[in-house]
Parts: structure tokens; sequence; C-alpha cells
């Protein structure tokens, strides 16, 4: 019910609703009942079909719902966030959800982020230390976690308090409901709407006055205008929107695109820059192992073992690399070694570090960037011997990393250092003063069908723009391997106290960025937008979440971490660039479907306003009753039922589309009036021809007049209907372009319909009468003339002005 109620407070609604009230009001039933008829239609159809996608949704978003970490019989078990209850004891490390309010039991580095909730950006420190309220915030509590925030890094558990609407988030859910932020879709529906509202409210004004003054009878005047003003109303578009929207989601998951939102639909079709990371999309995203090597390049079973050790007793989010290490062999590691503690991971830092109890001591083992280690060393190792790592050594045994690198290999240095057994706890301080092992090296061969889809995505109008964390020698062997040219590589040392200006022009040229921090590949993706472009942005990680959020389309995938899958707007099933071509392409089939409701509705109701203020003013009758108009205008909205299953040109997907209100207004100013020339051509037809020219306020004239007003109604109904086959395509109507089956026989049948209507048993009841057989010649004269004229003026106006 409360969804059917915001769907009357529609603007377009709220106006049908006034006109039927009003018309109840003076007593015209019929009109009333016509109009109530179109409301029920408008907005039946769209909760219908709305609350049908709804659902279909909901179950293809349950295939990416986000899951949490609890204990369960003394297990740790993944179960979906919805099935966490107070008591659960929740695991947490780098890429989570926090998945309810809870009170932290344990913690090791701890950072969240509560942007989502108090709106800092900054990361928060939580611990299990004893924590009091006091005069401080609830969001302050140091021990305490809340549902909508998310694990930065470090791990932790929880004991779970509250879940659901008990929770903070819960307790302002319902005054953020409904509060989505508006899209350029929805501001360009919008625009549409209140230009319509605009143009309607002037001209039935002028209506009423012309008729009220020309023909003395003012109830009469306002019954006509309130018909008018419905003529004006676009009361389907609300439902077009809907149908085109949910059937293009339901049409983009047979592709494998899950579609969170539905008005992400038209932005993903309006894409032009595509910012991706190269892992999993340009590459297989299946990690080898290839190199385990000392600071001289030689094979090494320490660093190997070093190595797996480190992820083997990592507790924080395992990634590709740590995965590949692993299954790189089946080492024995327990037997003689006890892990006692461990320094997770964090995108500042970029390594991590895991404590083990060895034979000798306690060995801390350092993972990770290669340059972040070295900073960290002061000493390197070549079999038993450990030398000091002067500024001269380390230049020599940087080259050995280059060269990994020119070879298209993903290369993390390890190292390590010995403490007593006395120091319990470590931390970040006690990464220094280091021994230099070696490196591993991993290679992520490229996909097969990465150079076709980059092929077709810039066929298409989209530019890809590769933003990766990773070093930029592995960033240019990858793209060279695809065919992504680029000539020039940025790096995020040289974007470092870059002004906003030089880095807007840096962002418009450059094809590869490497080595970026998050903040830096969202500062890229505001540059770009800035300079108008529409940025889709495709991540899998938690340092993706701020970009996924940024840009105007955020796109993951469903093996992505949790905070990634929430921030996104669209998830793939498939982390591929071919999959996101075929989406781009459904977007915009969806876009181009409803920009030709919106083109034939205002093109079609600007013209019949013409033909109702020069007939209201010239004839001494009104030139269409207003049931008739109202009945008019109800069948053209049921021809307009077929327009989300129309077939969509290729041209008019061939580029990126957006909103361009001015073009509406054009060309409705331009092939408007066409139609108004032919409904002066049948008021002639109708007053020379057939004689109502001979017109007198007596039953003889009362003929006529029934005459004058079936003619125009079943040519205006005939004309407006068969326009639609016109301007939905920029091709030769029926020969160069055909509309599909549906919406072929939806305007087919609206023809019959009209024509029959005179001779029908509602006849009477509409005020029509049968129309002479001559007359059925002059019209279809009319509509092939009609639309030669159309397309000819359609053809000059897409040429000179474009489609855009």
């Amino acid at each position: 019910m409360r969804d059917l109620l915001r769907r009357c407070r529609n603007p377009l609604v709220i106006q049908l609703l006034v006109i039927c009230g009003v018309s109840a009001a003076v007593g015209d039933l019929r009109a009333a009942a016509v109009v109530g008829g179109m409301i029920a239609l408008s907005v039946a159809l769209s909760f219908v079909q709305e609350s049908r996608s709804t659902r279909a949704v909901e179950k293809l978003r349950a295939m990416v719902r986000s899951s949490a970490v609890a204990l369960r019989d003394g297990r740790e078990t993944e179960i979906p966030m919805a099935e966490v209850v107070p008591g659960d004891v929740v695991v947490l490390q780098a890429g989570s959800l926090i998945p309810a309010d809870l009170r932290l039991i344990s913690a090791k580095d701890f950072f969240v982020s509560q942007s989502a909730l108090t709106g800092e950006s900054m990361p928060v420190e939580k611990n299990a230390e004893p924590s009091s309220l006091g005069a401080r915030g609830v969001m302050e509590l140091a021990n305490a976690c809340f549902l909508g925030s998310n694990v930065l890094s470090g791990s932790a558990r929880g004991l779970v308090v509250n879940t659901g609407l008990r929770t903070y988030f819960g307790s302002i859910s319902e005054r953020l409901a409904g509060q989505r932020l508006q899209t350029s879709f929805d501001r360009g529906i919008a625009a549409f709407t209140w230009l319509m509202i605009r143009f309607m409210t002037v001209m039935v004004s002028a209506v009423f006055l012309i008729v009220g003054l020309t023909k003395g009878n003012w109830i009469e005047a306002l019954l006509f205008g309130l018909s008018v003003a419905v003529g004006l109303t676009p009361e389907m578009l609300p439902m077009i929107v809907t149908v085109n929207l949910s059937k293009g989601a339901l049409s983009m998951s047979r592709r494998k695109v899950i579609v969170k939102q539905l008005p992400s639909i038209q932005n993903f079709g309006a894409i032009d820059i595509l910012c991706t990371d190269k892992t999993g999309t340009l590459t297989q995203d299946r990690v080898v192992l290839e190199r385990h090597v000392d600071v001289t390049g030689r094979d090494s079973d320490d660093v190997l073992r070093y190595a797996y050790m480190n992820s083997y007793y990592q507790t924080g989010l395992r990634n590709l690399l740590d995965r590949a290490v692993l299954s790189h062999g089946d080492l024995d590691v327990e037997r003689n070694c006890r892990k006692v503690d461990e320094i997770p991971f964090d995108f500042q830092r970029r390594r991590m570090s895991v404590v083990i109890d060895d034979e000798g001591g306690h060995v801390l083992i350092c993972k990770g960037a290669v340059e972040e280690v070295y900073a960290c060393c002061d000493r390197y190792q070549v079999d038993e011997e450990i030398y000091p790592l002067i500024d001269v050594i380390r230049r020599d045994l940087f080259e050995e990393v280059e060269r990994l690198n020119h070879d298209g290999f993903r290369v993390l240095a390890i190292a390590y250092r010995e403490f007593s057994r006395e120091q319990p706890r470590f931390g970040v301080a006690d990464e220094s003063s280091l021994i230099l092992l070696g490196y591993i090296a991993f290679y992520d061969p490229p996909k097969e069908s990465s150079a076709e889809a980059i092929r077709l995505l810039h066929r298409a109008g989209v530019r890809v723009k590769i933003l990766t964390g990773d070093n930029p020698f592995v960033a240019r062997k990858v793209c060279a391997d695809v065919g992504l040219e680029a000539p020039r590589l940025v790096t995020g040392d040289e974007l470092v106290g870059l002004p906003p200006e030089r880095l807007s022009e840096l962002a418009e040229e450059t094809t590869v960025f490497a080595r970026l921090s998050p903040s830096q590949k969202e500062r890229i993706i505001q540059a770009l937008q800035q300079r108008g472009h529409v940025v889709g942005y495709l991540g899998d990680g938690i340092n993706d979440a701020p970009s996924l959020r940024t840009a105007d389309v955020g796109i993951s995938v469903d093996t992505a971490v949790d905070v990634a899958k929430e921030a996104a707007d669209i998830v793939l099933l498939e982390k591929s660039l071919l999959v996101l071509e075929e989406g781009i392409m459904e977007g915009r089939r969806v876009f181009a479907n409803i920009s030709k409701y919106i083109r034939m509705g205002a093109s079609s109701n600007f013209g019949n306003m013409f033909s109702v203020l020069g007939a209201s003013y010239l004839l001494p009758f009104l030139p269409m009753r207003p049931v008739q108009i109202l009945v008019n205008n109800l069948l053209y909205d049921i021809s307009q039922t077929g327009i989300p299953t129309d077939r969509v040109d290729e041209e008019l997907i061939a580029k990126p589309r957006r909103w361009n209100i001015a073009n509406i207004k054009r060309f409705m100013l331009v092939i408007g009036p066409i139609s108004s020339i032919f409904d002066y051509a049948t008021f002639a037809l109708m007053w020379f021809v057939f004689g109502c020219r001979a017109w007198l306020p007596s039953p003889a004239g009362a003929s006529l007049e029934k005459l004058f007003q079936t003619g125009w109604f079943v040519e205006s109904l005939l004309t407006q209907t068969l326009i639609v086959h016109i301007i939905r395509t920029r091709r030769v109507p029926f020969f160069g372009s055909r509309a599909s089956g549906t919406m072929t026989f939806t305007t087919l049948a609206v023809m019959a319909v009209g024509v029959w209507l005179p001779w029908s048993p509602f006849a009477t009841a509409l005020g029509l009468v049968p129309l002479p057989l001559s007359y059925w010649a002059w019209i279809a004269g009319f509509l092939m003339t009609y639309g030669l004229l159309t397309h000819k003026v359609k053809t000059w106006f897409f040429r000179k002005f474009g489609d855009d």
C-alpha cells in the first residue's frame, strides 16, 4: 500500500487525480471514469512490473549477498549476514563488513572505516580494552563496532549485541529509507516531466480562455481544458521507465550482470570511460608462483619456506598471491613452528608480518611490496652470509627486481628479523632492521579475450584506463600483451602534489596509471567526471571501495570482498571485459527505448495542442468532445505499451548517450507542427468537402458537429499511432528497420479500434457517428503523405542536430 501511495505522489499522477476530481465535481462522470482508468492503468502496470522486477532482482542479488564468519559449534563458519544473531561471536578481518553492533573481545592492529555512519573518512582504531561512554558519543567507544562500518586492516573477534532495526544504523533506517540520491537518469526524467507540465499549464490556460470567450460556456470550457491537460500528460512515462528498466535488469542477468539499483542501468549504458585494475580483467586472475630467488637471482628454498610460513600463519585477508604461495607446495610448518603474533597488512605500509617461535627463538617474517620492505632492511643475506645493505649495494640488488618486472612478473620481497623469546607482543615498530632474504615472483597471464573486449569497447565509444597499484613494468607488459596502447605511463609518485588542473589533463591523456594509492584512484575518477565524462570503475578489493562509490557506476564481481560488493551498483558474475561490454550495450538499449517514448509523446502532444488552439478559436463548436480527447489519449497510451519490447537499431547503441533536454525540445518544436498540418487538412476536409460548414445550432447542426468531431478523432488517433513507427528509428521505417512483434501488434490493434469505434455500440456514448467511405480514401492519402514528410524532416533533423 505504501508503494502505491508513493507512486501517486508522482507529479503526473497528481495532475490526473486533480483532473479526475474536478470532472466528477462538475458532473462529467464519463470523463472522470476515463481519467480514473488511465490512472489505474499507469499506476497498476508500473506497480506490477516493478514488483515483479524487484522480486527477480532480489533473487539475483542473493547470489552476491554479503556474508559473515561466525563461531558456530566451536568452528569458524561462513553464514549470510542476515543470519547473524545476538550472542554470536564473529571473526573480522581486512575487507569484512561489520555485520551487527558488537563489542570487541579481541583485536590486533584493528582499524575500521565509519564514514557511512559519521561522514569521517579517516580510519578509526578499535581495541578490546574496557571503555566507558561518559560524555562521549556512542561512535567513539573504542571497544564497539557498528553495522554500516567496514574493516580496513587488522583482525578481531566481536560479540554481537544488536542486529537489524535494533542497531545504531537500524535506528535511522526509517529516515534513510527511500532517500536514494538522484542519478543523471532520474534528473533527466524529472526535467522532461516538468518541461511537459510547464508547457501544459500554458496551453491549457490558453485553451480555457479561448473556448470560454468564443463559446460562452465556461463549464464546457473547463471540461475541455481539463481534457486537453490529460492529452498533454505523458502519464505512461512511469510505467514505460519501470518496464524498460526491469526488462533490462532481467536481460542483463542472463548476460551474467546483476543490477543492484535499477536506475544505474542507464548510467551503465552512458559510460564513456571505464577505469579498472588489470588483475582479473585483462589477466586470467590465476596467479602462479613462478620464482623464489635470493637477492642474486638464484633459486632459494629458504625464501620459499619463509614466504610459505608468512602466508600460512596470517589471519587477515588472503589474496591471490597468498593462495599461490600455499598451493605451490605442502610444507609441514607446524611440526617445528608455532605462531606468536601477527602485524596485519594495511594499504599504507603495503606489507604484513607474522612472528613464529622457531627452534632458536622468535622470528619476524615480513612479506610485501619491494620498496616498502626495502625501507625496513639494513642487511641482506646470500647463502648463510649476512652483509650490510649500503646504498650502492641496494641499487645493484634492485636490478634483479627490475629484470623480473620487465618480464611481467609481480614481485614481493621477503625479509626477516630474529628476536628473543622474552618479547611477547609485536607491532609495526618491530618491522625495522630487517634482513632481506630474497624475492618471490608471480605471473598472471593475460586473458585471450582481453584484446577482443578492448576492441569492442573502443568501437562502442568506451575508453579503457588502467588504474593499478602494481608496479609500472608489470602494468606496461600486460597492456602490451593485450594490445592496449599506452604511449605514456604515469605513476602515483608523479601525482603527489600535482595541481588539479594538471591532474585533470593527465587523467584525460593517460591510459595507464601504476603504483596508485586508493585516494589517488579516487582523485583520477573525480578529475574525469569534472571533464564531463561518465566514469565506470571496476574493482574487487578493499582499496577499491572509495572509487566504487565515487564513480558514476561502481562495478564489482561476486568474488569480491564484501565492502566492494556493497559499494557497487552492478555486480558481474564473471570478471571479464566481454561481459561488461554486453552489459553496457543492454543499458543503451534500455535508454534508447525510453527516449523513443519521450520523443514520440512530446512531439505528438505538442502538435495536437497547436491544432486544438486553432480549432477552438476558428470553429463555432468544440473540435472534439472532452470524453473523445480522453478516449483518444487512452488508446494512444495503450499503443505505447509495446515500446519496452521494441528492437533497437545498432547505430542507436553504437556510442554512449545521455539526456539532452534541449535536443528533445528542438525535436518537439520541429516534428510536432507537422501533425498540425494534417490536422488542419482534416479540418478543411470535414468543413468544405463533407459539408460541416453548413453547421447551425440545430439538430441537423448537431449531426454535422458529431461528423466533424468523429473525423478528427479518427485522423488524430491514426496519425499519432502510425508516427510511432517513423520516429522509433533513424532508418527508413518498415523497410530499413522493423518494430518488434509486440509493438507492431499494439499499434495495429489500436488503429483498428479507432476505425471500428464510429460503428461500435460505444459510438453513441462517445458522440461518434459513421464516416463516409470517401473519407477513408482521403485519410489513407493523409497518412502516406504524413509518414513521408515526417521521415524527411526527421532525417534532416538528426543530420543537423544529431541524436544526443
